[in-house]
């Protein structure tokens, strides 16, 4: 494998916007280079869920009062905001987790939340009956596919730290929904006798100021959708393996549980323990790697390499490839927060937003 030599960079990494308050999970960039951010609420104070950064200012969006919610089951604002995407038809979607504190769901508070950039207004929300989105689901991220049905498809990611895990079908013309691979074993995350995640030097795990350590539990989290539309690609938070898995089947509410099962591919090792995936028009797939400070892009022909490698991408978690031609990127830290430290904030501000050039000559990993 070759790749860097001890902790040099790698490729062309470009600040953006340093954040000295919360931290941040989401980022979005839209067709005309309007960027947008989300913290979820994990325990920092958090002024606004959602902001659009301008003039180097985090700026409530799409207002204050979309981000002042009546509870945690406010159906009519922004209760604790996991991802936001801009989907192909330049209109940003809110994915709100409902689950502050990663507290149980209520119905009203998980939900999808269609902006439109051009009057800056809510225009769709889209909530969940009870058995899609469950107490313990954590809606993570979302992928669009606007050439499937009448207004197109959402794919979601339940990423539950104690509950079933699976992907989430979403009809945006109809609003309705249903969940797939529930608690399929390609959406969970793999033991500790098998997968043992290294972060800074250590691994990582839950460590509670009282208890013993355990293993980190989350599940389906990144996302992403072929160029060709036909396969969505998963993998959960702690595990190294990538898996696909039909649209076709995922987004027919007459197929089985058992045929969509049966679509499911295991493509394989992907090198790395990862956040965020990403792709591109060109039918390359990017993957956040935490253990390694980097962003790996995966090739049609199943190559990895690494398009960018720097010590300050500490917990590189979402990503967006935008229309300028650059990949955008938070890190946050994440590892960090106290319940993976006994109980002790490591984390030092800023927290960072970071693009990267998606042809900036990334050197092949054989």
């Amino acid at each position: 494998m070759n790749g860097p030599v001890g902790d040099e960079p790698m490729g062309e990494l470009e600040l953006v916007h340093t954040f000295t308050g919360p931290m941040p999970t989401g980022v979005s960039v839209s067709h005309r280079g309007r960027i947008f951010v989300n913290f979820p609420k994990w325990g920092d104070e958090v002024p606004a869920t959602v902001v659009e950064l301008r003039d180097g200012q985090e700026m409530p969006y799409p207002d204050q009062a979309w981000n002042d919610p009546s509870g945690d089951d406010d159906a009519g604002a922004f209760v604790s905001v996991q991802s936001i995407v801009v989907d192909p038809a330049d209109r940003l979607w809110v994915l709100d987790t409902g689950s502050p504190m990663l507290q149980p769901t209520k119905p009203g508070g998980p939900k999808l939340v269609r902006v439109d950039l051009d009057t800056d207004t809510v225009a769709q929300v889209i909530t969940f009956p009870a058995d899609v989105a469950l107490p313990t689901t954590y809606l993570n991220d979302v992928r669009f596919d606007l050439r499937r049905g009448e207004a197109g498809v959402a794919y979601i990611t339940d990423s539950a730290f104690a509950g079933p895990n699976g992907i989430i079908v979403v009809d945006l013309a109809s609003g309705a929904s249903w969940r797939r691979l529930h608690d399929h074993p390609s959406t969970k995350a793999e033991p500790l006798t098998s997968f043992r995640p290294i972060v800074e030097g250590r691994p990582f795990l839950e460590r509670p100021a009282d208890g013993p350590p355990k293993p980190v539990g989350m599940g389906s989290d990144g996302i992403a959708i072929s160029a060709d539309g036909t396969r969505l690609y998963y993998c959960p938070l702690a595990s190294r393996r990538l898996y696909s898995v039909s649209t076709e089947a995922l987004a027919d509410p007459g197929v089985t549980q058992e045929a969509v099962a049966a679509t499911v591919v295991d493509e394989g090792d992907r090198g790395t323990a990862s956040d965020g995936l990403e792709s591109d028009d060109a039918g390359r797939l990017y993957i956040t790697s935490y253990e390694h400070n980097a962003v790996l892009r995966r090739l049609p022909d199943g190559e990895y390499e690494t398009l960018v490698h720097d010590p300050r991408l500490l917990w590189p978690d979402t990503m967006s490839v935008a229309t300028d031609g650059y990949l955008y990127v938070t890190a946050n830290q994440l590892h960090r927060q106290p319940q993976y430290q006994r109980g002790k904030d490591l984390r030092r501000k800023p927290y960072a937003l970071f693009r990267t050039r998606i042809d900036a000559g990334p050197v092949l990993l054989r």
